[in-house]
Formats: C-alpha cells, sequence, structure tokens
C-alpha cells in the first residue's frame, strides 16, 4: 500500500476519526513524554497534526505551533474546531516534508506522534534526515513508534527501535529517552497495540 492509499484511507474514514481523535486528551495521550514537552513558549512542528487536537493543546499554552496535514478532511476539521491564533496549517507529509522545509525555519519543539507507522522501512532514514535539518541546534524530537496491527485501508509498517536510534544519532539527533506504553484507545488495546516514545536532542554542533 502506497502513502497516498493511506491517506485516502484516512479521508474515507475521516467521519468516525475526527471525534474519536478528539475525545482523546493530549495529557493521556502525551502522558510518556509529557515531562520532556518544553513548559516554557517553543516554536513548535507537529507532523501529522490529524485534527489538531495536540496542536491546540501546546497553543493553548503559548507555544507557536505550525500544523502540518497531508489529509484535506483532517486538516479541514482542525481549522474548524481549533481557530487558536499561534496555530498555521499546511498540507506536507514525511518523509520529505519539502513544503515545511521551503519555508526556511527551523524549530524547538517537534512532534510526530501516531505517524512513524506509516512510514515504509526505506524511509526512515530519509525521514529522520528532514526532521533533524528541521530542529533547530538543540531542540527537541519526539517519536512515537506503533508496535501492532493498524486498520486494513491504513497500513502500516513495522519498524526496529533499534535502528531508529542508531539511524538518528547519525543524523544528529541524540536519545534523551525511550519509553514504552500501552495504547489509550480500548480497541488498539485489545489488538495488543503498544508505543515506544523516543524522545531526540538534536546536537548542537
Amino acid at each position: 500500500m502506497d502513502q497516498h492509499a493511506i491517506f485516502q484511507g484516512y479521508a474515507a474514514d475521516s467521519h468516525a476519526l475526527v471525534p474519536l481523535f478528539e475525545a482523546l486528551r493530549s495529557e493521556e495521550v502525551l502522558a510518556p513524554v509529557l515531562d520532556l514537552v518544553p513548559s516554557t513558549p517553543a516554536k513548535t512542528l507537529d507532523v501529522g497534526a490529524g485534527t489538531g487536537r495536540d496542536a491546540a493543546w501546546l497553543a493553548k499554552r503559548r507555544h507557536r505551533v505550525l500544523a502540518v496535514e497531508p489529509v484535506s478532511e483532517l486538516r479541514q476539521a482542525g481549522r474548524a474546531l481549533h481557530d487558536e491564533n499561534n496555530i498555521e496549517w499546511l498540507d506536507d507529509t514525511l518523509p520529505f516534508l519539502g513544503r515545511t522545509k521551503a519555508r526556511g525555519e527551523t524549530f524547538d519543539l517537534i512532534l510526530c506522534i501516531a505517524v512513524w507507522q506509516h512510514l515504509p522501512e526505506e524511509q526512515h532514514e530519509p525521514a529522520l534526515a528532514n526532521l533533524s535539518s528541521l530542529a533547530s541546534r538543540g531542540g527537541r524530537v519526539i517519536l512515537s513508534v506503533r508496535h501492532g496491527p493498524g486498520s486494513p485501508n491504513r497500513a502500516c509498517f513495522p519498524a526496529d527501535t533499534g535502528h531508529l536510534v542508531a539511524a538518528a544519532k547519525d543524523n544528529r539527533l541524540d536519545l534523551l529517552a525511550r519509553r514504552r506504553s500501552g495504547s489509550v484507545q480500548p480497541r488498539n488495546q485489545r489488538a495488543g497495540v503498544v508505543w515506544d516514545w523516543l524522545c531526540f536532542d538534536r546536537r548542537s554542533e
């Protein structure tokens, strides 16, 4: 299944996914790394922002957020649901994030939550390289890596967390924390889905 087919799957299911995503609390979703999210306002990139739930949570804490989401149905819902002035929306996608990079900006905090499972292995290293290039020196990158089955029309690919950590280091991202948690969604809990949370700091040299 290619990336376009995955986006189509999200679009087809958006009527059900929007309320599902919005019903989750950011504090619960981000609980494994909540202590690693900067408490002071930061220039933030939310890659795969979905409905903007986490972007809005950050914006209410005075972070300035660029919410990147390739699925127009989710992006439109996010704009309608979250009208905070310090959220900007952009249509872009991993692994290349070409439109984001074209802005010539770097970010103090980058979130990539519940996205990585949609990247096949050959896209992992370019995705990490591009996330690193968008992180400011000393900036923080937080990824969640899913292990377990996904929806039939939204393919999930396996990921070796150890390989990701090594590839990240090669791209100037030093591991700060690696934590495992269960899913916050009952359906995924029943399916045995677990998450690895990886937090990196961008090397300053």
